[in-house]
C-alpha cells in the first residue's frame, strides 16, 4: 500500500505546481497544456516504474480518478443550468421568436453535411491504409463485446428514425434537467426555446411582468455564468489527473497489434480538422487565429472523452474567444454534443463498415455502397449519446442498417479509448465550426473579440476564481 500513497504524494506536489501557476495569474490556456505535459510524463512514469496491468497503477488511478470523474461531474452539473438560461436570456434579448428557425436549421444543417463528408473522409483513408476486418485476432474480451454488441443492437433495433426524433420533445422538461436520457440535451434547447418564446409574448401584452422577468433571467445567468468561471478554473487540474488516467492505463501492446487502424484513424480525424479550418475561412474567419482558440477546448475534450460534459467550455470559448452569439453558441454546442458527430457519428462507422465490407463480399469502392454507406451515416448521426461510448451506438446502427455482423465492432475494444478521445476532440471542433460559420451568416457575431489577443480579460478574470 505503500508505492500508491507515494504516488499519490506526487500527484498531490503537481497540483500544488498548477495551483502556485494559478495564484501568479497564468492564463487558463497555459495552465492547460501544463497540465497536459505533466499528466503524460506522471502517467508515463507510473507505467515505466510498475508496468501495465500493474496492481499498484490501478490502485493509485482509482484515487487520482476522484479528481478527474469529479471535474467532469462538475461540467455535467452546470450543462443543463447553462444551456436554459443561456438560451432564453438570448430570445429575450434579440426579441426575435423567428431567428430561432435559422438558427436552429442552419447549424444542424452544418452539423449533417460535415459529417457526410466525414464518412466520405473515412472512406476513403480505409481504403488507402488497406484496413481489413480480416486480420485482427478475437480474443477473449473481443468475443465478450462482439456478444455484448449483438445484445444492445436487439434493443436498438426496436427503435426507429421516427422514435428517435420524437425522443428529442421534452415530455418531462424536469426529468430531462436531470439529464434523464441521450437526447435530454436536445429536449431542454426545445423547453427553453419554448420559455423564450412565450416570455416574448408575454413581454407584448403585460410589459410590467415582462420587465420581472427580463430582470430574473439577467440575474440567473449572472449567477450561471460565475458558476462556470468557478468550475472552469478548475480545468487544469481535471486535464492532469484524466490525462494521467488515459496514459497509466493504456495497454502499448495492444495499441501497437492494431497500429495501422489508430493510424489511419488520426489520418482521417486530422483530415476532419482541416476540412472543418477550411470551412470556416470561407466566412471570413482566421483559420489558424481559429484553431489557436479552440486548441484548449479540444484538449479538454481529448482528454475527457466527453461532448457533453465540454459544452461549459464550448460556449464559454464561443462567446468570448471566438465573439459568436450567445444563442448561437449555445444551439451549436448543445446540438453538435448530440447529433452530427463528425468522429463518432462519421469516420468512425463509416471505417469500419469499409473494413467489414470485403468478409461479406462487398466492394468497398463500389460507388452504390458508397452512396448509401454515406446517406445512414448522416441520418443515424441523430441522437448520439455526447459521452464515451457514442460512437459504438453509432457504429451499431450502421452496420445493423446495411446488415452487416456488428460483432466485429467489438474487435477494437482494446484501442477505442484511445480513438475516442481524438473522436471527441473532432465532434467539439465541428460543433464550434457549426456555430461559427452560423453566426457569421445570420450576422450575429463580434469580430472585435474575434480578433482581439488571445488572453482575453475574460479568460484571465477565469483563471483569477
Amino acid at each position: 500500500m505503500i508505492y500508491p500513497i507515494i504516488n499519490l504524494a506526487f500527484f498531490a506536489l503537481l497540483i500544488a505546481l498548477l495551483l502556485k501557476q494559478q495564484r501568479t495569474e497564468q492564463t487558463l490556456s497555459k495552465r492547460v497544456f501544463t497540465s497536459l505535459g505533466l499528466g503524460v510524463l506522471f502517467g508515463g512514469a507510473l507505467q515505466l516504474i510498475y508496468g501495465g496491468g500493474s496492481q499498484i497503477v490501478a490502485d493509485t488511478l482509482e484515487y487520482v480518478n476522484i479528481v478527474g470523474a469529479g471535474y467532469v461531474s462538475l461540467l455535467k452539473m452546470i450543462i443543463m443550468p447553462l444551456i436554459m438560461v443561456s438560451i432564453i436570456g438570448a430570445i429575450v434579448k434579440v426579441k426575435d421568436s423567428g431567428s430561432l428557425g435559422k438558427i436552429s436549421g442552419l447549424t444542424i444543417g452544418i452539423l449533417l453535411a460535415t459529417t457526410a463528408a466525414s464518412a466520405l473522409i473515412g472512406i476513403l483513408v480505409s481504403n488507402m491504409f488497406g484496413l481489413s476486418a480480416d486480420g485482427i485476432v478475437q480474443g477473449a474480451r473481443e468475443i465478450a463485446r462482439g456478444e455484448m454488441l449483438e445484445t444492445r443492437l436487439t434493443n436498438i433495433e426496436a427503435v426507429s428514425f421516427a422514435d428517435m426524433v420524437i425522443s428529442f420533445f421534452p415530455g418531462n422538461p424536469f426529468a430531462d434537467l436531470a439529464g434523464s436520457r441521450a437526447t435530454s440535451t436536445i429536449a431542454v434547447v426545445i423547453f427553453s426555446a419554448f420559455i423564450g418564446v412565450a416570455s416574448l409574448s408575454v413581454m407584448r401584452t403585460h410589459p410590467e411582468l415582462g420587465a420581472s422577468f427580463e430582470k430574473f433571467i439577467n440575474v440567473a445567468q449572472e449567477i450561471v455564468r460565475t458558476l462556470v468561471r468557478m468550475v472552469l478554473s478548475l480545468t487544469p487540474y481535471g486535464v492532469l489527473a484524466l490525462m494521467t488516467k488515459v496514459v497509466a492505463g493504456s495497454n502499448y501492446a495492444d495499441i501497437l497489434s492494431l497500429i495501422n487502424f489508430v493510424v489511419a484513424s488520426y489520418v482521417g480525424l486530422a483530415l476532419i480538422l482541416v476540412l472543418h479550418l477550411v470551412l470556416v475561412s470561407f466566412v471570413g474567419v482566421n483559420p489558424i487565429r481559429f484553431l489557436k482558440k479552440i486548441l484548449p477546448v479540444l484538449l479538454f475534450a481529448f482528454t475527457s472523452r466527453s461532448s457533453a460534459g465540454t459544452i461549459p467550455l464550448n460556449i464559454d470559448t464561443q462567446v468570448k474567444q471566438l465573439g459568436n452569439g450567445e444563442g448561437v453558441s449555445n444551439f451549436s454546442a448543445s446540438f453538435g454534443a448530440t447529433m452530427g458527430q463528425n468522429g463518432c457519428a462519421g469516420l468512425y462507422p463509416a471505417m469500419l463498415a469499409v473494413m467489414i465490407a470485403p468478409t461479406i463480399g462487398i466492394n468497398p469502392l463500389d460507388p452504390s455502397f458508397i452512396a448509401t454507406l454515406v446517406a445512414i451515416v448522416t441520418i443515424s448521426s441523430f441522437g448520439i449519446a455526447g459521452v464515451g461510448g457514442g460512437a459504438t451506438f453509432a457504429a451499431l446502427i450502421v452496420l445493423s442498417a446495411l446488415d452487416m455482423p456488428v460483432a466485429l465492432a467489438g474487435l477494437l475494444i482494446s484501442i477505442e479509448p484511445l480513438i475516442d478521445m481524438g473522436r471527441t476532440a473532432v465532434n467539439v471542433s465541428g460543433a464550434m465550426t457549426a456555430g461559427t460559420i452560423t453566426s457569421r451568416v445570420l450576422g450575429q457575431a463580434d469580430d472585435t473579440i474575434f480578433n482581439q489577443d488571445l488572453e482575453t480579460a475574460a479568460t484571465t478574470d477565469t483563471a483569477k476564481v
